[in-house]
């Protein structure tokens, strides 16, 4: 499994137990559905941010670097 699908599973989770605490507190169904939207949004954001492959600090692209020969 990826990072990703690892974070995401470990987040649902979380929404999950949050809506049913607020269920057992009697917050309101209309309430509960907009913290469950907010949250998954702010999963899916944070997921992508946590687990997205970083560029090397010498850069991938074969046209950035200098030439090895300085006369060529």
């Amino acid at each position: 499994m990826s990072s990703f699908g690892a974070y995401l599973i470990g987040f649902l989770i979380l929404i999950v137990g949050l809506g049913f605490a607020a269920y057992l507190l009697n917050v309101p169904d209309t309430w509960i559905a907009v913290g469950v939207i907010v949250l998954l949004g702010l999963c899916f954001l944070s997921a992508t941010r946590k687990t997205k492959m970083r560029r090397s600090a010498g850069g991938t692209n074969p046209s950035s670097r200098p030439p090895t020969d300085p006369f060529a």
